[in-house]
């Protein structure tokens, strides 16, 4: 067990109220993380058909059993027992009594808001980031070992083989969680979509242009990729054109929030084949997106992540904003720093309009090491990327 940067976070809120769930893709750690910080906590699943059939028929006789604070774990099986939760926490109120957690926030986040709300903090916990997976012992040699083998925790827990397990985890948790959250007919048709899906991580979306490829209707394509990022698989970056004086485009951009899942998708076996992959610079991208995403996500900050395109060219790849504070940031996964690098974030400085924009920050990520000031912009290499406040 490592320790996750979500503890913090999740010991402060279960000490302010009496329910806190913490959601987040299969295998993300979830589990682990509640048990290893709640340690004086019964824990109990609700993966057991016989748990489950007592929590669904009895609720009130199962948090009676438990009234004294529990873990519950995939509570999503049970959405009936939300509404006894309430009922219970308004008679004890105590801090901290019940940790929740599930997999398919899709399932929670609708019981939550109507039973719960003022009265639960919910925590969203992803794969480790760079930074949290080095806990483990040694990381991959190089980038693309990175890239390649993911974020998933039980892959460097237990040293397995990053294309067998990915396998594993598309088949049973993939196909069958969202699958049957869709009632997906065609196993076929949404097999493929998924795969489309990843091939066009780090590029805007155009849902038309999906369906048409996949061989499903519009309508089909947007309820599947909602799924899909609801489940915490995918996430798509709004355009931002806040304090453009040009005018932008305001198509979304999609990533895929473990590259090791996007690889497998794409049939990439070995993180050799990257190196002159046409895809390697998006993939790149994808993940420099995902682990600033996640430094956000657990430190409970709101992501305001956006990317940007305007109608001249003008491409940022990230752009945060919080307040009238801009933050840029390039991602190039090149070596070697080159001029060219720095051009969007210079253009885009002299683009913003001054007025709406407090401070501007422009940062670089690229596929070197070393972490220097040019021309204005922070560049730092990929490992480091965690040494700077996101």
């Amino acid at each position: 067990m490592i320790r996750r940067n979500l503890a913090r976070p999740l010991g402060r809120f279960s000490r302010q109220l009496p329910v806190v769930a913490v959601t987040g893709p299969r295998q993300s750690g979830k589990t682990t993380l509640c048990r290893q910080t709640f340690p004086n906590l019964p824990y109990v699943s609700l993966e057991p058909l016989d748990t489950r059939s007592f929590a669904i028929e009895d609720p009130r006789g199962f948090i009676h059993q438990h009234r004294n604070g529990a873990i519950f774990d995939e509570i999503q099986r049970a959405p009936n027992l939300f509404s006894y939760l309430q009922e219970e926490v308004d008679r004890n109120p105590v801090a901290g009594r019940f940790i929740l957690t599930g997999s398919q926030h899709f399932g929670l986040s609708e019981a939550i808001s109507q039973s719960l709300a003022g009265r639960i903090a919910t925590l969203h916990l992803l794969p480790p980031s760079l930074d949290e997976l080095a806990r483990f012992g040694p990381l991959p040699e190089d980038l693309w070992g990175v890239i390649w083998t993911g974020s998933y925790p039980r892959i460097f827990d237990q040293g397995l083989d990053p294309n067998h397990w990915l396998a594993d985890y598309t088949a049973t948790y993939v196909q069958r969680d969202v699958r049957q959250v869709l009632n997906v007919a065609s196993l076929d048709a949404f097999t493929s979509f998924l795969r489309l899906s990843a091939g066009r991580t780090a590029c805007e979306i155009n849902l038309s242009k999906l369906g048409a490829d996949a061989g499903i209707s519009y309508n089909t394509v947007r309820a599947w990729l909602s799924v899909l990022e609801a489940s915490f698989l995918c996430l798509r970056l709004p355009a931002w054109h806040n304090s453009l004086r040009k005018q932008a485009v305001k198509a979304p951009k999609l990533h895929f929030l473990d590259t090791g899942l996007a690889c497998h998708l794409f049939g990439i076996t070995h993180p050799d084949q990257l190196r002159h992959h046409p895809l390697r610079g998006a993939l790149f991208e994808t993940w420099a997106v995902s682990e600033i995403y996640k430094s956000r996500l657990h430190r409970r900050l709101e992501p305001r992540m956006f990317h940007l395109r305007d109608a001249k060219g003008l491409e940022v790849d990230l752009v945060i904003e919080e307040g009238g504070n801009l933050t840029a940031v390039e991602m190039k996964s090149g070596a070697t720093l080159a001029p060219d690098f720095f051009d969007s974030l210079k253009l885009l400085d002299g683009s913003l309009d001054k007025r709406r924009t407090a401070t501007y920050t422009a940062r670089l990520v690229y596929g070197g090491d070393q972490k220097r000031k040019q021309a204005g912009v922070d560049a730092i290499g990929w490992r480091r990327l965690h040494e700077l406040d996101w």
